[in-house]
């Protein structure tokens, strides 16, 4: 709970905006099984952290990898189309590239009803975190990690920031997750 109140803090978002996991695979994984499970297929750059389509098969979620321009940016209006929901890494790991804010709402503002995760592990080595845009936009939720720019990986500490019911959705999943660890016949 403290660590949820200091994040919320930092990041100016309340608490309940506030998940917090055993490091950022872990949250990602809740993200899958609770927020991208849809009857269409998830959308996500075919060259980017190599998890998704993992998760993707773990969890029986379709995908469609969606191709990066010539220059390895991604480019939103790729996104613009029916999906079970979007996540991709900005910056991208694997490239480096990173989008701008701007360019981040374009997606989120084509894709009102679906949810966009903007998986920030590397923001802090040359981008700009979409968490100002979790106001504004309910469809969004940021998932960091305490492992890469802070160097806490021995920690396992991930948290993900959004809209209460995103947050409220991963609560579930996490518990249920625990409660299945914790079953014994």
């Amino acid at each position: 709970m403290q660590l949820r109140q200091a994040l919320a803090q930092l990041h100016g978002v309340s608490i309940d905006q506030v998940f917090v996991g055993n490091g950022s695979d872990e949250v990602l994984a809740h993200v899958f099984q609770a927020l991208l499970k849809h009857d269409l297929p998830i959308l996500f750059p075919d060259i980017s952290y190599s998890f998704y389509p993992v998760y993707c098969g773990l969890y029986g979620i379709d995908s469609v990898k969606v191709p990066l321009t010539d220059d390895f940016s991604i480019a939103p209006a790729d996104y613009a189309r029916p999906n079970g929901g979007i996540i991709f890494p900005n910056p991208n790991a694997p490239t480096g590239r990173a989008l701008p804010l701007a360019a981040i709402e374009q997606m989120l503002a084509a894709n009102p009803d679906s949810v966009v995760v903007v998986d920030e592990a590397y923001v802090d080595f040359g981008g700009e975190t979409a968490i100002p845009l979790v106001a504004k936009y309910p469809n969004l939720l940021v998932v960091q990690t305490l492992s890469k720019s802070r160097s806490l990986a021995g920690l396992r500490v991930g948290f993900a920031v959004g809209h209460e019911d995103l947050i409220e959705a991963l609560e579930r999943v996490s518990v249920l997750v625990e409660r299945t660890a914790n079953w014994s016949p």
